[in-house]
């Protein structure tokens, strides 16, 4: 069962049918105002697929160049420009929970009345994208997920395949990696304890279920590698250090299909999120700037991302348009969170339940990993 927060649905109108025919949905006032817009996003081969994907695409379409800048959270200098009243960006890239902060705080654009491309087949978008995706302030670009990995020459037999494996230490033995922090550590947790992923967040939410997830953390205790870092969970693998790791799905896709390392994934109880465009308040190309959002989060273009980058789409219809990844050998959609044999028991993060939660949970966290 995938679990999703509450959504405030974005409007259409008439002007997405004709966006999604290729006519555009604007008359092009939007490339006489903008030679060039800026979007900060989060670098390396994600920002390398989205020039590819997206931004090459935008600009033959329309005439407005597209300048990419990096930035390890594009959150931070977002705040920084709007905070100091010198916005350079255009749009960002940013988390669902940063989104919503901003949003709070005023400081990016409400979007809820874009024009969406609706779906190949003429269903308006706000069916379209995934439930819980589309905020007031964000039009959601890709899913990612923290994953179970496993280096399966470790498991030449029976290999895990559950979140209760990965904690079944007798059966399927070897040190285990996690993320050092109570964010997805605590939910799986309860997962690998049986709670189903539509309990979860419930749960968590009463003293009984968080004494229940870190009773459950206590029966590996011995046995956890911590990491924080999304490379350093690859190079426990890669290094025999752990035989099993929570993970980011991309890394282990990249070990795996560009490295050719023996690690697989484990999607039961995937933890996944959403990211997506803002655009700041003050942005210097407000309209060239909608039209990007548009346009690069049309089904078509999810469907060309997912096809570099192995983050799923947030658009439903994008997933049949998914083909082969660039070495022309694998097919791209089994890989992507999205996939629906890979969301059975999936869970999306709650971050309105750790807006909430953070801060005494962490300093719970914290206490138990000392008293280790």
């Amino acid at each position: 069962m995938i679990v999703s927060p509450p959504i405030s649905p974005i409007r259409h109108t008439a002007l997405a049918a004709a966006i999604a025919c290729g006519i555009g949905g604007f008359s092009g006032a939007s490339a006489q105002t903008a030679e060039a817009i800026t979007v900060y996003s989060w670098g390396g081969t994600f920002s390398a697929a989205q020039v590819q994907a997206l931004n090459q695409p935008f600009t033959r379409e329309t005439g407005i160049a597209v300048k990419m800048v990096d930035a390890d959270d594009p959150a931070i200098p977002l705040l920084a420009q709007a905070t100091a009243g010198n916005v350079t960006m255009d749009v960002a890239s940013v988390g669902l929970s940063d989104a919503l902060r901003l949003c709070d705080e005023g400081l990016i654009e409400p979007l809820d009345d874009l024009a969406l491309a609706p779906a190949p087949d003429g269903t308006p978008a706000a069916q379209d994208f995934m439930d819980g995706t589309l905020s007031d302030c964000m039009v959601p670009t890709d899913v990612y997920s923290t994953v179970l990995a496993m280096d399966s020459s470790r498991f030449p037999g029976d290999k895990p395949a559950t979140a209760a494996d990965f904690f079944d230490i007798e059966k399927f033995p070897g040190k285990r990696g996690m993320l050092k922090q109570p964010r997805f550590t605590l939910e799986l947790a309860l997962l690998g304890d049986g709670v189903p992923a539509d309990q979860v967040y419930d749960l968590m939410r009463t003293p009984e279920g968080v004494d229940r997830a870190f009773a459950k953390l206590d029966t590996i205790r011995d046995q956890i590698i911590w990491w924080d870092a999304g490379a350093q969970p690859v190079q426990l693998l890669a290094d025999k250090e752990v035989s099993l790791t929570q993970a980011y799905n991309g890394r282990i896709f990249n070990a795996v299909i560009e490295d050719g390392l023996p690690f697989a994934i484990i999607w039961d109880g995937q933890i996944y999120e959403f990211e997506g465009w803002v655009i700041p308040k003050g942005a210097p190309h407000p309209e060239a700037a909608r039209e990007y959002v548009v346009r690069t989060t049309s089904a078509p273009a999810q469907a060309r991302f997912s096809g570099i980058i192995s983050y799923g789409p947030t658009r439903k219809s994008a997933s049949a348009l998914i083909g082969m990844y660039k070495d022309g050998k694998n097919a791209m959609a089994p890989h992507l969170p999205t996939a629906e044999v890979n969301m059975n028991n999936a869970l999306a993060f709650d971050v309105g339940f750790w807006a909430d939660h953070d801060a005494e949970l962490g300093e719970r966290f914290a206490a138990w990993l000392a008293s280790g």
